[in-house]
């Protein structure tokens, strides 16, 4: 225990990172980012597929979901447990294995006949590709020094934000051109490549196989009950009317008796499976919470786009995917911009600029018809692609740059895990409010097309004479069919600008939050964290 007390006080002074890299490392590095693409561009390549999936595994609208919870849920388990297991396997090992798994499952994907094959190899998929993820942040701060930060920092930082963004646009092309299977066969052949180069060429550390018989078991259940859970209570909830809904009050409770076994655990363990002593740096306790929202924004307005234009436009997941790459372009030009800011700007004015920026763009989106179509939302997509790397790109430095390296893999593991979580949460609260906000703009608007309102009489009036002009349809069912579908979209556009406004309150708020922060240290400074 006596090196327990060492590490929780005061970090040592984190050794010197050599100037130079050799071209082994880079390419090394590189690699590893091009794997965690893949393991992050995999939970949203689905999503504007999954008619197409639906249709090709015979499944039904409630089973189908569950190609996209089931990959969240594993990963979810695997982001906090990856740090321990680096730190016993070692990077090269655990990224090799998670490289091989997660290219060996998409070929299974790829075959799966039934709705139940898809679901446990996109577990299997998620749980092991999750390893990747942890790794090439720890990677980037642990093998590069202070003064290559301005270009890892924001590479990584692409990669986390351009990935699910880009999935659905990607997803809807190679689902359109080929067939669903290549969205999961596209992985093979890079995948192979990766787990090659990560065997042959990562050497950053030694693994520790003494770990092993320290590994808390019962750590590792209390968290899959715990975070498994609370990802199906936050996916399902919405939809089922939370606790009313059996499934969801059974894995509310696992949920609950997971966290306590988790924490108890984590704060009585040798080797804890997590370490959360990360968080008493208060910068990376701050860069944390950051991470958290940035995953609200980041999966939450990649949700919300495809069911706008889904829902309210009628558009396949082709022309989702072309209206919405604008977001991803503007990422890709922002990322070396940012890079250059966060060596030369205060990185809380860079994070405040983005937050209010992530903040206009959603605004703008309140201002919704149901005629908006790639023009109208060109603005607010370049905002939202500009704001997201100028925000991620601090958080990521604030958080882990000032970190010890013994330090460093549990915690990428638990920063990582705070954007996912963040996703979670944010989708279940879209989705509550999109659904409530729903039904009361319903009412509402129904409250003034009834019989007594002239407005509403004339409206029906006309458009049963429009209908009654063609032959073979009973013209006053087909007038009240389209008043109805007319109320049901008003109601749907109202509530889209209730969401849209709630998440510019939210990013607002967490601009001025930005001032709140202490100065982070300049790069390369010593392991404390607050001043």
């Amino acid at each position: 225990m006596a090196t327990a007390t060492i590490t929780a006080g005061a970090p040592p002074a984190r050794p010197a990172v050599p100037e130079t890299i050799s071209t082994r490392r880079v390419i090394a590095f590189l690699a590893m980012v091009f794997g965690m693409f893949m393991a992050i561009l995999d939970i949203q390549i689905v999503s504007a597929s999954l008619a197409e999936i639906q249709a090709g595994l015979s499944a039904s609208s409630d089973e189908i979901p569950w190609v996209q919870t089931a990959y969240l849920i594993a990963e979810v388990v695997m982001i906090p447990l990856s740090g321990f297991l680096s730190r016993m396997l070692s990077t090269r090992v655990l990224f090799t294995i998670a490289a091989a798994g997660f290219t060996a499952a998409s070929a299974l994907a790829a075959t799966a006949t039934n709705i139940d094959q898809m679901i446990v190899y996109r577990a299997v998929q998620g749980f092991i590709g999750g390893g990747m993820i942890p790794s090439v942040f720890a990677a980037a701060f642990t093998i590069f020094p202070p003064s290559k930060r301005a270009i890892v920092s924001p590479m990584i930082g692409l990669v986390a934000t351009l990935a699910p963004t880009i999935g659905p646009t990607v997803g809807g092309y190679i689902s359109h051109a080929f067939s669903w299977h290549w969205l999961f066969l596209v992985n093979v052949v890079p995948g192979i490549l990766v787990a090659t180069a990560a065997w042959s060429l990562i050497d950053f550390d030694k693994p520790n196989l003494k770990l092993f018989n320290k590994f808390d078991w019962w750590g590792l259940a209390g968290m899959a009950a715990f975070l498994g859970c609370m990802e199906y209570v936050l996916e399902e909830g919405p939809n089922n009317d939370w606790l009313q809904d059996q499934g969801v009050f059974i894995c509310a409770i696992v949920m609950t008796v997971g966290a306590v076994i988790f924490f108890w655990r984590v704060f009585t363990a040798e080797e804890p499976i997590v370490d959360l002593r990360a968080f008493s740096n208060i910068n990376f306790a701050f860069g944390s919470l950051f991470s958290f929202v940035i995953g609200i924004g980041l999966y939450g307005l990649t949700y919300l786009y495809p069911v706008f234009l889904g829902r309210i436009r009628g558009y396949d997941s082709m022309m989702i995917g072309e209206a919405l790459f604008v977001s991803g372009l503007a990422m890709f030009i922002t990322a070396p911009i940012s890079g250059i800011l966060s060596s030369k700007m205060d990185l809380r004015l860079m994070m405040m600029i983005g937050f209010f920026g992530f903040a206009t763009g959603t605004w703008w989106m309140t201002h919704l018809t149901a005629d908006w179509d790639f023009y109208e939302l060109l603005i607010p997509q370049i905002l939202r692609g500009c704001s997201m790397m100028l925000c991620m790109v601090p958080i990521n430095n604030i958080a882990l740059g000032t970190l010890p390296p013994d330090r460093l893999k549990n915690a990428s593991g638990l920063f990582n895990l705070t954007r996912n979580l963040g996703g979670a949460v944010g989708l279940a609260l879209i989705n509550t409010v999109l659904i409530d906000r729903n039904a009361f703009h319903y009412a509402r608007l129904a409250e003034h097309v009834q019989w007594g309102s002239a407005a509403a009489q004339t409206k029906l009036q006309n458009m049963t004479l429009n209908f009654e002009q063609v032959t073979g349809l009973d013209a006053t069912s087909a007038a009240i069919s389209k008043l109805s579908g007319m109320v049901q979209q008003q109601a749907a556009l109202l509530s889209f600008m209730d969401v849209f406004y709630m998440l510019t309150v939210l990013f607002a708020t967490l601009g001025l939050f930005t001032m709140l922060i202490n100065k982070p240290a300049a790069p390369g400074g010593g392991g404390g964290g607050g001043h």
